[in-house]
């Protein structure tokens, strides 16, 4: 159960990035290390497609010391979903702490 709630976590962390500016699998994955997730890139691009595919983010590739990097912004839906996300995430906040 805590690995779905946690995924959940992720997903609007990933949207609320993506919504700041261009977001990159190493990048995002660091971030959220530095908030206490231990996530893999076996969790994590799954994750970065699966907001993809639904339409929440969408990818630019860019050419980065001879490599092809992925870069992830939020989409209007994506900003329409975080909006709609944010109040529930702050009820359940103030309820639960």
């Amino acid at each position: 159960m805590m690995r779905n709630i946690f995924l959940g976590f992720i997903r609007i962390h990933i949207l609320h990035h993506a919504n700041e500016g261009d977001i990159f699998g190493v990048w995002i994955m660091n971030e959220l290390r530095r908030h206490g997730y231990s996530i893999g890139a076996g969790t994590l691009y799954p994750i970065l497609h699966s907001l993809e595919k639904e339409g929440y983010l969408k990818r630019r590739d860019e050419v980065v010391n001879g490599k092809v990097r992925k870069y992830y912004r939020i989409t209007e839906k994506g900003v329409n979903a975080l909006e709609e996300a944010k109040p529930k995430i702050k009820e359940l906040v103030e309820e639960v702490i």
